[in-house]
């Protein structure tokens, strides 16, 4: 009797922990799209199905007391995620002193015979910048602001030109030094330099395909790419050298140092993102470009940024303890591989298709904070076959994650890409011309996380040539 008793009491026990968390998941799932701010809504829910959970006697009341060592070991007492803040001041600091605006020009001069060369040169520009800064916002909104005019009054077509400029902003979501690669290599316990290194011949591919398609499409119609003015066309080769010197040579040198001492293990990335930050205002300095006035204003900016980011950094583990606690890891693995009956494959595929419907409504930082910890545990204990080693899952895994998430960006109705353009973008520009723009460089970015499922050495590779 005793036994019946204890037997029905470990069900009771298991069914409500079991529809607290899915209770927990649908509620986050539908407040999402309320428009509340997501750091609001991860920290209150986590509060709310704390409480609920203890008064049916699955989450403990102490436990509550576990969310303070956790923020402390996640956001102040880790040393990865000090290199944020200084990475997010670089970009800033380049953005604000005009030194990306002379390396665009720097770029547009050099490929001037090519077709298509201003909207080649912004793609360059934005894998440039990507490497610079990270910052998606801030690449998007300076190259809208420098280079949307020029090609305007050049005549390219308004739906090349938005979506070569959206597309290419984006690319600071996964070449290295980037913000969320640093995140996510700290919230699955891995080496940034490993996941760095996965993540560059990914985002280079990603550049190539935006090129190889603005190439083809501008030799195909050049009428939607017209040849740059002859002042550039015409300029001397003895105003190339110093042009280069000064404009190309530094942030490229910067951007060098920076990327090789860490994924060469010369320095952490909190050391790099501090020589980075201190490099940015040596350049601003040696052009004249620095004041107080700039530097007040960097400053602030990145401030804000840096707060942004580590409040729902913040609220995210709070939110994750509380659903782990609640079994929600079982919950997920009991309802899409034992029910579904998903084989490896069958889950990754699923995963991909929810981030990428994920990425219509939420931020990156969003996505990556609540789908992450939630699949990581199921995928990297399948078997992808012998030419992934379960090593490697992790790696892959996180890289198909970032390649995905890039078209968060991009996507209507929420990407923030599109409205960082359109706000400062000139009013001839309408919307539809930005949506339109976008979309082959979406099935671009699809297409390379095909490539980077099919063939996972797309972002191995470089990670072991270089470690192993």
């Amino acid at each position: 009797m005793e036994a019946e008793e204890v037997s029905r009491g470990e069900a009771v026990y298991y069914v409500a922990q079991e529809y607290i968390s899915i209770a927990m998941f649908l509620t986050l799932a539908i407040l999402l799209f309320s428009g509340y701010p997501v750091a609001f809504i991860l920290g209150g829910l986590s509060m709310l199905f704390g409480m609920l959970g203890y008064y049916f006697e699955v989450f403990k009341l102490i436990e509550f007391f576990n969310f303070v060592p956790r923020i402390w070991g996640m956001a102040c007492e880790n040393l990865v995620l000090v290199a944020v803040p200084a990475f997010v001041y670089m970009g800033v600091m380049l953005e604000r002193s005009g030194i990306a605006n002379d390396l665009l020009y720097c770029v547009q001069v050099l490929l001037r015979r090519v077709p298509g060369a201003l909207a080649l040169a912004v793609t360059v520009m934005g894998t440039i910048l990507a490497a610079m800064t990270g910052i998606i916002g801030a690449s998007v909104t300076m190259m809208t602001a420098l280079a949307l005019p020029t090609m305007m009054r050049q005549g390219y077509s308004h739906a090349l030109s938005t979506g070569v400029i959206a597309a290419s902003g984006t690319l600071g979501i996964l070449i290295p030094p980037s913000i969320m690669l640093i995140i996510m290599a700290d919230l699955m316990a891995i080496s940034v330099g490993n996941v760095f290194m996965a993540a560059v011949v990914p985002g280079l591919t990603l550049s190539a395909f935006y090129l190889i398609y603005v190439a083809t499409l501008s030799a195909i119609k050049p009428s939607l790419a017209p040849p740059l003015p002859a002042n550039l066309l015409n300029i001397r080769k003895g105003e190339m050298t110093p042009l280069v010197v000064k404009s190309f040579l530094p942030p490229v040198f910067l951007i060098s140092l920076i990327k090789g001492s860490i994924l060469f293990g010369f320095a952490t990335p909190s050391e790099a993102g501090a020589v980075g930050a201190f490099g940015a205002t040596i350049l601003a300095a040696f052009n004249r470009r620095l004041s107080w006035d700039t530097l007040v204003s960097v400053c602030n900016t990145s401030a804000r940024t840096v707060s942004m980011i580590f409040f729902i950094v913040i609220s995210a583990t709070c939110f994750a303890y509380v659903y782990r606690s609640l079994g929600g890891d079982d919950v997920v693995e009991h309802l899409i591989i034992e029910k579904a009956g998903l084989g490896p494959w069958g889950m990754l595929i699923l995963v991909m298709v929810i981030v990428f419907f994920l990425g219509f409504f939420l931020d990156f930082l969003e996505i990556t904070l609540i789908v992450l910890p939630v699949f990581t545990p199921l995928i990297i204990q399948m078997d992808f076959g012998d030419h992934l080693p379960h090593a490697d899952i992790k790696f892959w895994f996180i890289i198909l994650l970032a390649v995905n998430l890039q078209t968060s960006f991009l996507t209507p109705p929420f990407g923030f890409a599109l409205f960082y353009m359109k706000g400062i973008a000139p009013r001839e520009i309408k919307i539809q011309s930005i949506y339109k723009g976008i979309i082959p460089f979406v099935i671009l970015q699809a297409l390379g996380v095909v490539t980077v499922m099919a063939f996972p050495d797309v972002a191995l590779w470089l990670m072991h040539t270089a470690y192993d």
